[in-house]
């Protein structure tokens, strides 16, 4: 499975889940428990990221950006965005200075 393609095969579960919610599923629970709720999990997994950044650890840093991806996931599942748009714009940014992409978008 490429890379890509475990984003996507994660991301179908989680619109599964919320279509077909499972008293028994994280992402079920989390889709019920609303956009705040989601929010608030995506803030704490950046911030253990950040967290195991600095701690340096190779497996804590790999780890907490899993969740962090899933969680991200969690939320482009909840406002029906699918990964290939975030693709699209990576794609678009792709060999664009940062500080002019940053520029164009501020005006």
């Amino acid at each position: 499975m490429q890379n890509d393609d475990i984003l996507q095969a994660v991301y179908q579960v989680i619109r599964e889940r919320k279509a077909n919610p499972s008293e028994q599923s994280y992402t079920a629970s989390l889709m019920a428990k609303g956009i705040d709720k989601i929010l608030k999990k995506l803030g704490e997994e950046a911030t253990e990221l950040v967290v195991a950044g600095k701690g340096g650890s190779r497996d804590e840093i790999v780890y907490e950006t899993a969740d962090l991806f899933f969680h991200t996931l969690v939320l482009l599942g909840y406002y029906d965005i699918v990964p290939d748009e975030v693709y699209a714009e990576l794609r678009r940014r792709f060999g664009i200075s940062g500080i002019a992409e940053k520029e164009s978008r501020e005006k």
